[in-house]
C-alpha cells in the first residue's frame, strides 16, 4: 500500500479546503460523539481544552460552568470556530488559537480534561501529542478521544486498511488502532484506558477515556 501523508502541510490544506462547508457536512453524522465528549470532558471538570477544536462544532455542548479553550492548526478552522462563538455567544469559551498539537502554550497542569474530537488519527506523531496533553492536566484528570478507532481484526481490518487512502483524501483516518493508544498508556504507566464507548452511528465511531492516576 502506498504511504499516506499525515505531514502538517497537508492536514493545513485539506482544512482550508473544507473550512466553509464542514459544518454542513458532519454536524449531524458526528452529533453523537460530539455530545459524548462534551459530557465526559464536563463530567471531568471545569477546565476544558479542545485540541482540534476546527469550526467549533463541539463548543455548543459544552454547560456554561466550563471555561473551554480550543486549539487547532489551521486558522481556517480557528476563523470558523470563533465567528461561531461570537454568533451563538458561547461565554464559556475563554480562547481560541492557532497552535501544534505536539506543542501546546500552556503551563503544567491547568486543564481538567483534553479532548482530542476527530484529530488524533492525523496528526503526525500521536504519541508526543498524547504526552503534551498530559503534561497540561491536572492530577486525576482525563484525556478524551473520539475518532475511528478500529482493532485491526478480521474482514473490519482488512476495509479500515483497503478505505484508508480515500479516508485520508477528506482529512480522515480509518486505519488508526485502539492498541496505539493503550500501548502509549501502558508504557507510561500514569494512565489506564477507563473506557471504549461505541457511538453512532452503530459503534463506527469510538469514544475513548484516559484517566490520569493520582498514584502513579
Amino acid at each position: 500500500m502506498a504511504k499516506i501523508n499525515h505531514s502538517i502541510e497537508h492536514q493545513q490544506k485539506v482544512y482550508q479546503k473544507w473550512a466553509p462547508i464542514y459544518d454542513r457536512v458532519y454536524r449531524g453524522f458526528l452529533g453523537d460523539a460530539h455530545r459524548t465528549v462534551a459530557k465526559l470532558a464536563a463530567d471531568a471538570g471545569d477546565d476544558i481544552l479542545e485540541v482540534g477544536v476546527g469550526t467549533g462544532l463541539i463548543l455548543p455542548h459544552y454547560p456554561a460552568r466550563c471555561r473551554v479553550t480550543g486549539v487547532d492548526l489551521s486558522e481556517h478552522m480557528i476563523a470558523k470556530a470563533r465567528e461561531k462563538v461570537e454568533r451563538q455567544g458561547l461565554g464559556h469559551v475563554k480562547a481560541l488559537h492557532v497552535m501544534n498539537a505536539h506543542h501546546l502554550d500552556f503551563a503544567d497542569r491547568s486543564f481538567n480534561a483534553v479532548c482530542l474530537p476527530f484529530v488524533i488519527t492525523l496528526i503526525p506523531d500521536p504519541e508526543r501529542a498524547l504526552d503534551e496533553c498530559a503534561r497540561v492536566l491536572k492530577p486525576g484528570s482525563e484525556i478524551i478521544i473520539a475518532s475511528k478507532l478500529g482493532h485491526g481484526r478480521g474482514l473490519q481490518g482488512a476495509i479500515e486498511e483497503v478505505v484508508a487512502p480515500l479516508a485520508h483524501r477528506v482529512g480522515w483516518s480509518s486505519a488508526f488502532r485502539i492498541s496505539r493508544i493503550a500501548d502509549w498508556a501502558a508504557r507510561r504507566g500514569d494512565f489506564e484506558v477507563a473506557e471504549i464507548r461505541p457511538v453512532f452511528p452503530n459503534g463506527f465511531f469510538k469514544v475513548m477515556r484516559l484517566k490520569h492516576r493520582l498514584s502513579a
